[in-house]
């Protein structure tokens, strides 16, 4: 997301260290920031129904569904990185988001269908985070009362509190009026999700040591045994959706690079995979809402750009759209 200025709104001094060749405002991200916009929008809520994913498809199918996504999303990224000038890779003029590519190299209609694709998509993945949000700060409390009142308690807990807490908590965020300044965030949310998928690794490596029994087979679930024939048909296509959600990043690549075992429960941080120590479970979960409320903004950002844009070339003489107001935070 950019917001457009005039250059005669800088000093004439500073106008070369304000603005880019095309007179758009300086880009100030570096690899290491757009590293964290990436490892955020990668590495999100998918990991964690990974392990589900693969007890589905089993050893031979999981791990091919999954490389076989790599691929895809490597692919593409490579092709949207090439799209980010046009019509000369290295010379051309710049597409700042995704939707410019669109326009630079296939223009039309196909604009407005691959416009209502991506922002159809984001919106359900900023959702999805919202939902999974809650259920982390939920689990949070269950893991307490679980502790406290044994495992045999039920300890239900409403999810509607956490949603609304995690929405005004992005309400704020939402403030932040653009990728360059949303480096902070990401960095942030980057190390939180290494920290939770370590100690999601750490403790299925020590329940294999303490010497349970792993039930994951070659071919995942047995029809007639686990579940039935048509069981096995939905949680297979259900199983390779939530790998294919792991890898959703590919949708804001251009906007982050103009910056620069067979019982394993569907989410094993959060569904009780794992019941102690309670306090690590309880922190990989804080981990992983910290890590949402990133991941959200990173999605969300260009859906912003998007109705902020439209919004400002509809009522360009409106003060209440087109008017910016500074807000000092204090360091």
């Amino acid at each position: 997301m950019f917001i457009e200025r005039n250059p005669g709104d800088y000093e004439n001094g500073d106008i070369c260290k304000n603005l880019d060749d095309d007179g758009r405002p300086k880009r100030t991200g570096t690899w290491v920031t757009a590293s964290a916009h990436i490892i955020t929008a990668v590495i999100g809520s998918g990991v964690l129904s990974l392990a589900w994913a693969i007890a589905q498809l089993g050893w031979v199918v999981g791990p091919a569904v999954l490389m076989a996504f790599s691929f895809i999303t490597y692919f593409t990224s490579t092709l949207l990185a090439d799209c980010y000038r046009a019509p000369d890779p290295v010379h051309g003029k710049r597409n700042y988001t995704y939707m410019d590519v669109v326009r630079a190299y296939l223009g039309g209609r196909k604009v407005q269908l691959c416009g209502l694709a991506q922002y159809a998509n984001l919106v359900g993945v900023t959702v999805g985070y919202t939902i999974t949000a809650s259920i982390s700060m939920v689990a949070v409390k269950r893991s307490n009362c679980f502790h406290k009142h044994g495992h045999h308690v039920k300890c239900q807990t409403s999810n509607n509190p956490f949603m609304i807490i995690f929405a005004c908590i992005q309400i704020v965020l939402s403030q932040i009026p653009n990728f360059h300044n949303l480096s902070w965030l990401s960095i942030l949310a980057a190390i939180m999700s290494f920290a939770y998928s370590s100690i999601g690794l750490g403790l299925s490596i020590a329940k294999v040591a303490g010497g349970e029994p792993v039930r994951t087979t070659l071919t995942g679930v047995t029809v007639g045994v686990d579940v039935s024939g048509s069981e096995k048909i939905w949680r297979t296509f259900q199983a390779i959706g939530d790998i294919a959600f792991a890898y959703a990043y590919s949708t804001v690549l251009v906007e982050i690079q103009a910056t620069f075992g067979n019982d394993a429960p569907g989410n094993f941080l959060t569904g009780f995979g794992f019941y102690e120590p309670f306090w690590l479970i309880d922190f990989a979960n804080i981990c992983i809402a910290i890590h949402l409320i990133g991941a959200y903004q990173v999605f969300a950002q260009p859906l912003f750009g998007f109705v902020e844009g439209w919004c400002a070339r509809q009522w360009p003489d409106s003060k209440f759209i087109t008017r910016e107001h500074a807000v000092d935070i204090p360091c």
